[in-house]
């Protein structure tokens, strides 16, 4: 654990909150209760952090693809974002259309309509509402052979965690890669289209900006 780790700075910054020094009558208190310090709002935005990136490998030889990124939003709202049609076409597709249960499917599209060739489908995995989404993307043609090869071990477990008040962390595990050198590239292209996303989806959580697709 690091000097910086979240955990570290949000219980520090407790402890500093709770402390409160009261001259009264001549005679120094220490309060408990009810004291606030003006940098509870800087230890928040410090909590808030950009896109980080890296491939892991497992002792069964396979690749991980591991992001983390955080949000001055409430845990709420994050969720929304990725289990609402609302949410998804503010920063990740122009169309799409959620049906969240075990089993359901978000379906998006870049273009055209919902329904025809150009039809993205994730299914839903599993899902524990506010702390963890699990999708598996179905693999046609279009994508590359290594992937077709793997999809049934592909999946996404994002995990959602309320870090201190208002500021949430988003977790992604890409996994079931197969160590092979085709993925080299693939994955460097997904981290960089990810990181985008990512940025598009502070935009609206942060500002509620919007993407302008276009359309």
């Amino acid at each position: 654990m690091t000097a910086t780790d979240p955990y570290q700075t949000v219980a520090g910054m407790t402890a500093l909150n709770n402390i409160c020094m009261l001259a009264i009558a001549g005679v120094v208190l220490v309060s408990f209760t009810g004291c606030e310090v003006e940098s509870t709002k800087d230890n928040q935005r410090n909590l808030v952090k950009e896109a980080t990136s890296e491939v892991s490998k497992t002792d069964a030889n396979e690749l991980v693809l591991i992001q983390e990124v955080s949000f001055e939003a409430p845990i709420e709202d994050v969720w929304k974002a990725y289990t609402t049609a609302e949410g998804w076409t503010a920063w990740a597709s122009p169309k799409a259309e959620v049906d969240l249960r075990v089993g359901g499917t978000i379906l998006t599209a870049y273009q055209g309509e919902i329904g025809g060739s150009n039809t993205n489908t994730l299914h839903i995995v599993n899902y524990v509402p506010e702390r963890i989404l699990t999708l598996r993307a179905e693999l046609s043609r279009n994508w590359p052979e290594i992937m077709q090869e793997d999809a049934e071990r592909l999946s996404n477990v994002i995990l959602f965690d309320e870090i201190a008040e208002g500021v949430t962390r988003i977790q992604s595990y890409g996994i079931g890669y197969s160590d092979a050198p085709e993925y080299d590239q693939l994955l460097s292209f997904f981290i960089k289209a990810n990181e985008g996303l990512y940025q598009n989806l502070r935009a609206y959580l942060e500002t509620g900006a919007r993407v302008d697709w276009g359309q």
